[in-house]
């Protein structure tokens, strides 16, 4: 199975675990990553991480995220097509 962690995922084990929901989302996340490792589960990985993880203001954190897309097996990228799909998809969920 294929699987996209947007960038707050990412970002959860860095969050303050003190409540108990970070905490489990930040131990869901982490079992995550551990079967992205040993190959259970497909990481997918895109342009948009690329850009909001490099305006993360912790370079620790930028760093140890963008290690992450060496175990992507997809790299999507921008293109007119990709756009027009989200395009179509946020008109959609508004109702317009």
């Amino acid at each position: 199975m294929r699987i996209y962690l947007d960038n707050c995922c990412f970002n959860r084990p860095f969050d303050d675990q003190g409540q108990t929901r970070v905490r489990l989302e930040a131990e869901a996340k982490l079992c995550i990553q551990e079967n992205i490792r040993e190959g259970a589960l497909e990481l997918a990985w895109s342009y948009i991480i690329d850009s909001e993880n490099g305006e993360h203001p912790v370079e620790e954190r930028r760093t140890v995220i963008t290690e992450w897309k060496l175990y992507a097996t997809i790299d999507i990228e921008e293109t007119a097509a990709v756009l027009q799909k989200a395009d179509s998809l946020f008109v959609r969920e508004m109702n317009l």
